[in-house]
């Protein structure tokens, strides 16, 4: 089996390489078939002989980002993403790039929305010549291709090993930021991307208990959003097996949902603790994320409130295919949190509406998957819209189908040069 995943698995590095139409779709379908059968061993070797490719132009755009959707599979197989997934990033920052510039360029040249990625067509590049010129090809290939390379990011982000690379490279960090901030009103995945982005921003905080005036430092990771960062709080701080802080103590059920577990369905609403306040007395809305909470010199500082009246919510990660955690990594001494009490604004009536007051009804939004690509040697269909979700993904074919996984069909009639596009047709 192992020896036979290998000679697939080289199969379709000479077909990318040899942009090959007739031996990629089978080698694709092959790995799909044979990866989850064998060692996780082989699978990190196989993602590690990836990454040279995706850091090169020698296979094109369109195999260049099947390569990359092939790497996520890999890695929600159980596989470490290893180099593969930081190259994965950048090739996000390089066609993000060019995406926006196509999306810029549809709005100056008439406006409404641009094509689904995998829709464009000749008369797509024409219309953003007009604006872009010879640069218009390029453009229309990254807008074709972006939201297979968002796909795969996605999934790589998930991972605490990627996650600390973007915080070891805040060029990247911030260029991806802008990136997803700009698609992320027009493909759903770089919403997801951008609070995956914002989740490396914070692994720390300094909190502040205002009942007993005791004060800790938290390390945390994987924490999407502040109802996460308020549970996981919870249980690290309340009771005897926590830090001794008074309140009910979480059911376990809930901590394990905000870790790695699902949601229990017979303890799937979570009842709160606190009112959560920032340093400065302004409020730390439980839908935010832990990278909006006001910082004193780097540290983000949250201050424990009694609650001014009962709220709860949905149970579970708002990315559940990232797991979280949180410890306590110590508490201050009484002579220290006393100085901090002093830099932080006085207890205030907090506001009484938001709608973090409505969050019991709002389930966790689950993350769209990675899915194998489409063949560009069948007839291209008319689009079928009960074939494709409102967001605009695929459903997840079985690996075992008969079909298999084969190539997405190139942009009907876009230009096709040597420098930058697909050479198969």
């Amino acid at each position: 089996m192992v020896d036979e995943f290998r000679a697939a698995f080289q199969a379709l590095i000479d077909a990318s390489v040899a942009t090959d139409p007739h031996q990629f779709p089978p080698a694709v379908h092959k790995v799909y078939l044979l990866a989850p059968q064998i060692p996780v061993a082989e699978r990190e070797l196989a993602l590690e002989a990836l990454a040279p490719l995706l850091a090169t132009d020698h296979a094109a755009p369109g195999i260049v980002a099947d390569l990359a959707v092939i790497a996520g599979a890999l890695v929600e197989t159980g596989t470490d993403p290893g180099p593969a997934g930081i190259e994965i990033l950048h090739l996000l920052r390089t066609m993000g790039k060019g995406a926006i510039a196509f999306a810029r360029a549809w709005e100056r040249t008439g406006g409404g929305t641009p094509p689904a990625p995998e829709a464009v067509t000749a008369d797509a590049e024409t219309r953003v010549a007009a604006d872009l010129g010879p640069d218009a090809p390029a453009a229309t290939m990254c807008w074709w291709t972006i939201q297979r390379h968002g796909l795969a990011a996605k999934t790589m982000l998930a991972h605490s090993e990627v996650r600390a690379h973007i915080r070891r490279d805040p060029s990247l960090h911030a260029e991806l930021v802008a990136i997803t901030n700009q698609l992320s009103d027009l493909l759903t995945e770089f919403d997801q991307i951008r609070t995956l982005l914002r989740m490396a921003e914070a692994t720390s905080a300094l909190v502040l208990d205002r009942a007993s005036e005791r004060g800790f430092r938290v390390l945390f990771d994987g924490i999407g959003d502040n109802l996460q960062l308020h549970t996981l709080l919870a249980d690290a701080l309340i009771g005897p097996h926590g830090q001794g802080l008074a309140g009910h103590t979480p059911d376990p059920r809930w901590s394990a949902s905000y870790r790695h577990a699902p949601v229990d369905p017979e303890a799937d609403l979570v009842h709160g603790w606190w009112n959560l306040v920032a340093h400065d007395g302004s409020w730390v809305w439980n839908e935010g994320l832990p990278a909006e909470i006001p910082t004193i010199d780097g540290e983000h500082v949250l201050i424990l409130e009694t609650p001014t009246h009962p709220r709860s919510w949905k149970a579970g990660r708002r990315h559940p295919q990232v797991r979280g955690w949180l410890e306590v990594e110590s508490e201050l001494s009484a002579e220290e949190a006393h100085r901090w009490w002093s830099r932080v604004a006085p207890a205030e009536n907090p506001p009484t509406t938001h709608q973090d007051e409505e969050e019991a009804t709002t389930p966790p939004t689950a993350p769209a998957t990675l899915e194998p690509p489409t063949d560009p040697h069948r007839p291209e269909p008319a689009p079928d819209p009960e074939a494709t979700p409102p967001d605009g993904t695929r459903a997840t074919p079985s690996p075992t189908a008969d079909t298999g996984p084969s190539l997405p069909p190139l942009p009907k009639g876009v230009s096709q040069s040597s420098g930058w596009g697909p050479a198969w047709r």
